[in-house]
């Protein structure tokens, strides 16, 4: 690229941001006629996936919460673990999530891969877990990363799911979704491309 002294060294903002390119990655195979029954299969596929392309730290998430005057926030932690319980994220109480969660027990994560243009979305309701839990948690992790948390501070709560959704990008914007919602015996799920 060649500089014209009559140009700007840096192009305004709002400028730069429509030159970005979207969808940059290259999306795998995807079978829907082939789908789990759980979503916390497929949820499982998908991540050992990303990790198996090199996706840098597969199991962070952005976590959103909202404040008790209905504010939302949002920030990046680590995925703890998956199962019929729901979706286990930790932090301290005394966090400015540990209390939004305390005033609003409802939460959403969302996990973006973006090599692989998939992105995962939870949302439901929050419950915390045993205290015996929580301590087990903190126990499994390193001496310095316990350094620091006050007796009883640090929590375990899970994501109860009440909609999760697989989306796949596709650079004609034919974008497949999958979303699954518990059906009181499991789950039901729903295929669009839109």
């Amino acid at each position: 690229m060649t500089h014209d002294d009559s140009e700007p060294d840096i192009l305004p903002l709002n400028d730069w941001l429509r030159g970005r390119h979207a969808l940059t990655g290259a999306a795998p195979e995807w079978d829907t006629d082939a789908l789990p029954d759980d979503p916390t299969v497929l949820f499982g596929e998908w991540l050992r996936a990303a990790d198996a392309a090199g996706v840098p730290e597969p199991h962070t998430v952005t976590l959103a919460t909202v404040d008790g005057a209905g504010v939302p926030d949002a920030r990046t932690l680590i995925l703890k673990r998956v199962d019929e319980r729901g979706w286990a994220i930790a932090s301290t109480r005394s966090s400015r999530k540990g209390s939004q969660l305390g005033d609003v027990a409802a939460a959403a994560l969302n996990f973006w891969w973006q090599p692989q243009v998939r992105a995962v979305r939870v949302r439901g309701r929050v419950e915390e877990a045993s205290a015996e839990e929580s301590a087990a948690d903190l126990a499994a992790r390193s001496a310095a990363a316990r350094a620091g948390v006050a007796d009883g501070d640090w929590v375990l709560w899970r994501i109860v799911p009440e909609r999760i959704e697989f989306w796949q990008g596709s650079r004609d914007r034919r974008h497949t979704r999958v979303v699954y919602v518990p059906d009181g015996t499991g789950w039901s799920r729903s295929v669009t491309i839109d």
